[in-house]
This record gives C-alpha cells, sequence and structure tokens, in this order.
C-alpha cells in the first residue's frame, strides 16, 4: 500500500487487491455510524487509524473492473461487513454506486449490508441488477424503540426508516435480509424489542433473517468503547455486565431460550427462512435471469 493522505476525517490509500477469496471487498475501512456496540474496532481487524477516520481505497472501482473483465465465471460480488457501504462519505466519493454501474454492466449479481437509507439513492441501479442477474439487500435492525435507537446506533437511520427502506424495497421487487443482531442484553433483549422487529419483517415480506442468538461479542478493542458507551449512556450497566459475563466473548442474554422460540416460531408462521446457513448460502448463490426466453418469442 502507499502511503495515506489525510482529508476532512478520511484519508486515501492505493491497494493491490479489491476482491477476497470469497468475491467480497470493504470500499471504505472505518465508520462513521458510531454504533456502541460495533465488533470492527476489535484489535484483531488491524485498522491503524482513528476509526471516524475514513480509510477510502482510492482504486478500488479501476481495481474491481480489471478483476470483473478477467472473470469468466458470474458470481455474486458483495460489500464486506466490516464498513456499512453507506457512510455519508459515500454521497460525495459515489465508489459505491461507480460499483453497482460495473456489477450491472458485467452482469454479475450483488448483495451488500447496511443500516442506512441512503440505499434508495441507487435504488434504480438495485432494480435493473435484479432483473439481469441477481440483487439481494441486506439491513441490520437491532432496536425496535426509537429513542434506544438513537442512543445505540446514533448516527445512522433509526429502525423506522430502514424499516419504510425495506418495504420499498419490497415493492421493488428486490429481495431482502434482515441481520437481528447484536442484542444487548438488559438493554434491548426484551419481547416487546423482538417481536416488533419481528412485525416489521413479517410485513416487509424479507426473505430471511439471520439470527446467531440473543447476544453479542466483546473482544478487545471493541470491549473498551462499548464499556465507555455504557458509563456514558446506561449508568451501572458495565458493573453489571462484569459482574455477570467477565470477559467472555460470547455474551449470551439471560432471555436468549424464550427470545429465540419466540424468534422461530413467528419466522416459521410467516414464512420467513431462519435457518443460517439456508441464508448464507442463498446470498452466495448467483442467478441469471433470462429475461428473453423462448416463451417470449410466442
Amino acid at each position: 500500500m502507499s502511503q495515506s493522505f489525510q482529508k476532512n476525517n478520511a484519508h486515501y490509500i492505493k491497494v493491490k487487491g479489491i476482491l477476497s477469496a470469497k468475491n467480497g471487498m470493504n470500499l471504505y475501512r472505518g465508520c462513521s455510524h458510531g454504533c456502541i456496540y460495533c465488533d470492527s474496532r476489535s484489535t484483531c481487524y488491524r485498522i491503524l487509524h482513528d476509526f471516524e477516520d475514513i480509510e477510502i481505497k482510492e482504486n478500488a472501482v479501476e481495481l474491481l473492473e480489471e478483476t470483473l473483465k478477467r472473470r469468466r465465471k458470474k458470481c455474486m460480488i458483495g460489500t464486506g461487513s466490516m464498513t456499512d457501504p453507506y457512510i455519508p462519505l459515500e454521497l460525495k466519493i459515489e465508489n459505491v454506486k461507480k460499483t453497482l454501474d460495473l456489477i450491472y454492466k458485467y452482469g454479475f449479481g450483488f448483495t451488500l449490508i447496511t443500516k442506512s437509507d441512503m440505499i434508495l439513492r441507487d435504488l434504480d441501479l438495485l432494480k435493473k441488477i435484479n432483473e439481469k442477474t441477481k440483487c439481494v439487500v441486506q439491513v441490520t435492525l437491532t432496536t425496535y424503540d426509537e429513542d434506544l435507537c438513537k442512543k445505540i446506533e446514533p448516527n445512522v437511520s433509526t429502525t423506522k426508516k430502514r424499516f419504510e427502506v425495506l418495504k420499498k424495497l419490497r415493492d421493488a421487487g428486490i429481495p431482502t435480509v434482515v441481520w437481528l443482531c447484536p442484542i444487548l442484553p438488559f438493554i434491548n433483549d426484551t419481547y416487546e424489542n423482538i417481536n416488533g422487529i419481528l412485525n416489521y419483517c413479517i410485513e416487509a415480506k424479507v426473505y430471511g433473517i439471520i439470527c446467531f442468538g440473543i447476544g453479542m461479542t466483546l473482544r478487545e478493542g471493541s470491549r473498551e468503547y462499548f464499556y465507555q458507551q455504557l458509563d456514558r449512556l446506561f449508568p451501572h450497566m458495565k458493573e453489571r455486565y462484569i459482574r455477570t459475563f467477565g470477559n467472555k466473548y460470547e455474551i449470551i442474554s439471560p432471555n436468549n431460550r424464550k427470545l429465540m422460540e419466540l424468534f422461530h416460531k413467528k419466522c416459521s408462521q410467516h414464512g420467513i427462512i431462519n435457518d443460517n446457513k439456508k441464508i448464507f448460502e442463498y446470498l452466495s448463490t448467483f442467478d441469471e435471469k433470462h429475461t428473453f426466453s423462448q416463451l417470449n418469442l410466442f
């Protein structure tokens, strides 16, 4: 990588490659959403700059086009979960928009995960990709209560706005998957919260919901930031976490069993896929639609 230069809470680097072995990519590194539980702050990811100082891969679009040109076998291309692709900086840089143009041009499938209603800027492009091949939008929902959402996910679209996004994608014929995680013990691990989110998913007719259980993960880097935010937002909650969970990596809610029963029951009743393995297979399976089929000739 070349030396980076800094400008307005962002810095640029050149990279040697853009797609991972599983055809994922992070166009940016770091995030400005401010979610208090963010795992991407963990030191294991080796983000060696302030997390809010966004790293922009200035040659990402060019690298992607070179890669797609050479690929003979089409596949699903996805954005990684390290950074939400629709951070505010995207309005200026437009790397996601340029990427979507390339995905459509070269006939690949696409999936991304976001918490932002900024995705609606690219709705027409997403529809074109889905009409030609396959496009799946993944949206994270954690908190039904809007005021609580603004506290734990302060700089991003609230859950209600994301629900509106899901409905617009539904109406556009674009399949959606919801990530129901993380759920923070003693904060949003309630019947009202999970039931409210599930009702949103049912109304939006999502394809599937990914849920790893009612809880979260904490490790070096993310744990320290999370505890700082607990001290600020929920006095004495940090001490409760330490007392209950110690230094565990997996933090499982005491309400896990009954809330997971609710989750599986409601998903089954409404035909929502809730097997994580099946959903991941669906997300990675390329599907080329043949718009001009034999039947169209008659």
